[in-house]
This record gives structure tokens, C-alpha cells and sequence, in this order.
């Protein structure tokens, strides 16, 4: 199984020079959670979900995207993608080929790889993750801050009685957000109140106003925002059967729930795909 079987070769780009507002429109529409950055046709970087809302009042591509992104080639085989996702702690990787991109291979790519081996071994073992939860009421603001500091892509949300009632992920903070233009004033005055050496008759005072755009969480609710109505699994799911549940589904992750349905712990693709690495696939075969 090579990256050429499973890669997109219909990639949506962005180019330098561009517009930050022009990437949170592609995000917005497609669901996709990050695009490549070319500049005269040559790949120079990618830009993500993250970049922008870790970086919410930049506006210039070059200063948004991460250079000098990980690359594979079309013939390399899949185990190696998984490697390169887990090893750099990435979603997705440009595929070159005599320098030119050809294809781009996701981890929801690898996750249909997943489900094509029908691997048997229980998920309990070495894929599920403890996580964090949220209230229904917390506002998003403090959602995308909460999820900044985990380093989670997703978190589970329950109601007061414990039972869970959703899921956020960055997919839908960037869906519920949106562009605020402001007037920000600052004072470069050549004197401050600290200098005894400063008079105020003749302190030098000089203020500048600028404007700035940032993207802001809509202030509302995590509830108003979650994905409802969520596909949980066992601890003894099959990682075959949880693969194919995501990739039906379209989710990157599923809620672990106990015989009482409980949360537990959850299941994310970039777990998943690990099963794919050289040393899970011996275990496999033993």
C-alpha cells in the first residue's frame, strides 16, 4: 500500500501573496482543517486551523503558515506517512514529485487505509487517549483557549449530570467564528512617569492609532456550537470497525464509553493510524 493509492491529487492551495480572510473562507466551506501555500507554483508552506486561531490578528500568509513543510513522495509506502504524522505531530503531508506537488495525504487518508486491513486488535490496547471535558455552558472563548492549552484537536462535552451531550473541535470554533475589525491607540511618548528626569512640559508625547482584524469566537455557548447526536464506541472496539466508523462518519475522532455509558477516554485518528508504524505491524502479524 503506497501514499500514490491513497493521496488527493485535487488539492485546494492558497498563494503568496494572499489573504488570511481568504483562508478562513476555504476552512469555513470545505470542513478542511489545512491548506498548502505556494508561491509562483512551488510549495513554500501550510497554513491550519491552529495557525489561525493560535495566531488570531495576523493577516499575512508568509507569518501564518509554517515553512518548509514535511514532504513524501507518491512511491513511498503508507507506514511512512504514519511515521512522518506521528514523528512531526502533523495531520497531513504535500506529496512531491520532481519537486512539484502531485497529491496531498491526510490523516483521514490513512484512516481509510486503516479500514481496508480489518485489523482485528482491541483499541484498549494502545490507541485510546484520557482527555479533557467541558461543561455545555462554557463559553467559546474559553473553549479555544482550553483546547489550545491541551494540545487536543477535539474535547468531549457533558451536561451536568455528567452524561455527554457533544463534541467541539477546532472544525467548529473556526465555523462559529469571524473577522473583527477595531481602532487600537498606543503611546510612544519619550518620557514615562518612572523617569525623574522627565517634565511634563516638555515630555515629548507622540500617539498613534491603528486599525487591526482578528478572528473572534463567537460569544456564545459550547452547546450552541457541538456536534450532537455523537458516535461513541466500546473500549473492546476493533480497530478495523472504529476506523471505518470515522471514515463513514467523517470524524477524527469517537468518544470511549463504559457498559453504563460513560465517557472513559476518546479515540483520535492520529492514534489510530500508529497501528499503520513497522513495529505495530509486527505485533500484528505475531
Amino acid at each position: 500500500m503506497f501514499v500514490r493509492d491513497f493521496m488527493i491529487t485535487d488539492v485546494v492551495c492558497v498563494e503568496i501573496p494572499g489573504n488570511r480572510d481568504d483562508v478562513l473562507r476555504i476552512l469555513k466551506r470545505t470542513g478542511i482543517s489545512g491548506v498548502p501555500v505556494l508561491k509562483d507554483g512551488e510549495l513554500v508552506g501550510i497554513i491550519t486551523r491552529k495557525d489561525l486561531l493560535r495566531k488570531a490578528e495576523e493577516t499575512q500568509l508568509g507569518l501564518l503558515m509554517t515553512p518548509d513543510p514535511v514532504v513524501i513522495r507518491p512511491d513511498a509506502p503508507i507506514s511512512e506517512a504514519a511515521q512522518l504524522m506521528v514523528r512531526h505531530n502533523i495531520r497531513r503531508l504535500p506529496v512531491l514529485q520532481d519537486g512539484k506537488m502531485v497529491g496531498l495525504i491526510s490523516v483521514a487518508d490513512l484512516i481509510g487505509a486503516v479500514a481496508q486491513l480489518r485489523i482485528t486488535l482491541p483499541i484498549k490496547e494502545n490507541y485510546v487517549s484520557k482527555t479533557y471535558a467541558l461543561w455545555e455552558e462554557t463559553p467559546l472563548s474559553l473553549v479555544g483557549r482550553v483546547l489550545e492549552i491541551s494540545g487536543y484537536d477535539a474535547i468531549p462535552v457533558l451536561m451536568e449530570d455528567g452524561t455527554l451531550t457533544g463534541i467541539i473541535s477546532e472544525r467548529d470554533l473556526i465555523r462559529h467564528s469571524r473577522i473583527e475589525d477595531g481602532v487600537e491607540v498606543s503611546d510612544f511618548s519619550n518620557g514615562t512617569d518612572d523617569d525623574e528626569w522627565t517634565w511634563e512640559s516638555i515630555r515629548d508625547m507622540h500617539t498613534i492609532s491603528y486599525g487591526i482584524s482578528k478572528i473572534q469566537l463567537l460569544p456564545i455557548p459550547v452547546k450552541n456550537a457541538m456536534v450532537k447526536n455523537v458516535l461513541a464506541v466500546p473500549l473492546n472496539a476493533e480497530v478495523g470497525e472504529c476506523a471505518l466508523k470515522m471514515r463513514r462518519a467523517r470524524v477524527d475522532q469517537l468518544p470511549v464509553v463504559n457498559g453504563n455509558k460513560r465517557l472513559v477516554a476518546m479515540l483520535f485518528d492520529r492514534e489510530l493510524i500508529k497501528v499503520l508504524l513497522p513495529d505495530q505491524q509486527a505485533v500484528r502479524k505475531n
